[in-house]
């Protein structure tokens, strides 16, 4: 490989999909480092990529705020793939037709392959395969120069191009796992980019050894290491760029740490011959500061301030010179983006490490991300590549916040809104099933938006996780006042939820559900189902059935890739009566316990 690092890289303009991401780690799956950018940026800075991909996106071409694209991409020669909104942007623009259709196409379909054409490379003509559709508006009319090369039963233009240009487009989303043959069409387009396939981590780990050195010059930089798996691998890099006596690492202990955290990261760091973290406890900071706050934005905030706060403090204790340090992060690619980093992608919800004070610092120059390019797997083999242990590499990602973000707050009783309850529960008998909404709101989203509404919660006869992911998706789709569905495994029979009121981040709902979410852990490690899954949250929900006090547990294990999209975890059910039956056996308040069975979107992994 090159020791360049930016020598072969595929541009992707980003309109704003939720999926940009996963198409981004596709093209380096496959070999190719990618980059996402804007999507209205100047061809004339495109020049050095080897092809260009336009995401999906969810505008229609004809809204007049939507986003467009530099014409002059057309002109300079190098290959372009359109995917959803962008094949449709591209029709536009070069003189085609899009109107919006009466029946839109989201979910499964199969294309059939009319004609064949370079990006259909080993498909044949009549072929058929699924593919996943998303949209609403269709094309109607090719621009000139452009053919037709596979169709479905609604759309005549699934896939089409002008192969003399090297320009080509698809109505679907090849990047997602339910396109079938999705990642030969994007390989076959990367074989018209002309790139070597070559690009890995080795060099990678080499190229950007090299940057941190030259963006930190003679500077030292002060790390805040989380116990996630990014801030210990952030940390790792920049001592072997920098040396021991350059970095200054600090561990925060919130209070909202898993149990033993603090011990297992020092112990991960120094098997590697780091042994200068230093930990500060800032656990009573903490509760003090975020006494009877109960909105999800404003623990957030509360939290990436007083981060902040702490770090300022710990630098002034120090006299760390700000014009001698910089500030150093652990943020990866995802995190840049989520936080409504390009300009049309809806703000999910504001990602720790994009609190306003750090754009403030970021915009001075202060800050070095050393792995803000990476995704999660690629931190993963980074880590390894470090020498770090494997347990620790492996740990299921953490957010920032910590359990302050599942342990969810209430300030008032809540009422749920009713109002669709009835037709949930007509719903619901068809499969035997019964439900009751929770008094109690979530965080989920939906069409690239933030929604904020309750869990249902269903019960009866287990009808396996087939069953419930189909019931599951189908309620969120049809009902507005839910958004995500939960099954109750204890209390097992119809019950009478209530709100605990005046419930705020305190140091006995913390130590309870770091119990809850260790024996959870435990089982999981035990089963060897740890490493299948993604990340596991244990949520505790400030709701009690009637007749019994505490509190209840959600467990959400997901299984995902990168994160922006994510599934249920099908974990076998007797482990979850053994977890019931743990947490029984400590005697711990715990008055419900659900599984999550939602799907992201329309709930998101974290519950807030």
């Amino acid at each position: 490989g090159n020791n360049n690092l930016h020598m072969e890289k595929i541009a992707i303009l980003d309109y704003g999909s939720q999926l940009t991401h996963l198409l981004a780690t596709e093209v380096r799956r496959l070999g190719v480092y990618s980059e996402i950018l804007e999507p209205e940026i100047a061809a004339s800075e495109l020049k050095e990529y080897k092809g260009i991909i336009l995401s999906g996106g969810p505008n229609s071409v004809y809204d007049p705020d939507s986003p467009q694209v530099d014409e002059e991409i057309f002109n300079l020669g190098l290959p372009i793939l359109g995917i959803c909104y962008g094949h449709q942007l591209i029709t536009h623009k070069l003189g085609g037709t899009v109107e919006t259709a009466e029946i839109g196409e989201y979910g499964k379909a199969d294309i059939e392959i009319v004609d064949n054409t370079d990006i259909l490379d080993g498909f044949e003509t009549g072929e058929e395969t699924q593919v996943w559709m998303s949209h609403r508006d269709s094309i109607t009319e090719l621009p000139e120069g452009f053919q037709t090369y596979a169709k479905t039963h609604d759309c005549p233009y699934a896939v089409i191009g002008n192969p003399a240009q090297r320009i080509y487009s698809v109505q679907f989303h090849l990047e997602v796992v339910h396109t079938v043959k999705g990642r030969q069409i994007l390989k076959n387009f990367l074989n018209q980019c002309e790139v070597s396939f070559d690009w890995n981590l080795e060099d990678f780990l080499t190229q950007k050894t090299a940057e941190i050195q030259a963006e930190a010059g003679d500077k030292k930089v002060f790390l805040l290491v989380s116990g996630g798996v990014d801030s210990t691998v952030a940390f790792a890099l920049l001592e072997k760029a920098l040396g021991k006596e350059r970095v200054y690492g600090m561990f925060v202990d919130t209070g909202f740490m898993r149990k033993n955290e603090v011990e297992e990261v020092s112990n991960a760091l120094r098997s590697i011959g780091i042994d200068d973290l230093h930990v500060y406890s800032g656990a009573d900071d903490y509760f003090t500061a975020l006494t009877e706050k109960h909105e999800p934005e404003a623990k957030r905030t509360t939290i990436g301030d007083l981060f902040l706060d702490i770090q300022a403090k710990v630098s002034d204790d120090l006299e760390l010179n700000p014009d001698e340090w910089l500030l150093g992060q652990g943020t990866i690619y995802p995190d840049t983006i989520e936080s409504g980093g390009t300009k049309h992608a809806e703000k999910i919800k504001t990602h720790h490490n994009r609190v306003e004070r750090i754009q403030q610092l970021m915009e001075q120059g202060k800050i070095i991300e050393p792995i803000k390019d990476l995704y999660k797997d690629e931190v993963r083999k980074l880590g390894e590549l470090l020498g770090l242990p494997h347990e620790m590499v492996h740990r299921h990602p953490f957010p920032g916040p910590g359990l302050a973000v599942r342990i969810l707050c209430t300030h008032d009783s809540v009422d749920p809104d009713n109002s669709e309850l009835e037709a949930i529960k007509d719903d619901l008998s068809t499969h035997g099933l019964s439900g009751e909404i929770l008094p109690i709101k979530s965080v989920g989203v939906q069409g690239d938006g933030r929604t904020y509404r309750y869990p249902l919660a269903i019960h009866g006869e287990w009808p396996g996780y087939e069953k419930l992911a189909e019931i599951s998706t189908n309620l969120t789709n049809k009902f507005r006042t839910i958004n995500r569905v939960i099954f109750q495994f204890k209390p097992s029979s119809e019950s009478d939820f209530e709100t605990v009121t005046n419930q705020y981040l305190t140091p006995e709902r913390t130590q309870l559900l770091q119990e809850a979410d260790a024996i959870f852990t435990k089982i999981l490690k035990e089963s060897g189902h740890y490493e299948q899954i993604w990340q596991s949250p244990v949520v505790l929900l400030p709701v009690h059935e009637a007749h019994s006090p505490g509190e209840s547990i959600v467990l959400r294990p997901i299984s995902s890739r990168e994160a922006m999209t994510a599934d249920v975890y099908p974990l076998p059910i007797e482990l979850i009566e053994q977890f019931i039956k743990e947490v029984e056996a400590q005697n711990l308040p715990i008055s419900a316990i659900f599984f999550d069975l939602t799907n992201k979107p329309p709930g998101t992994i974290e519950w807030e």
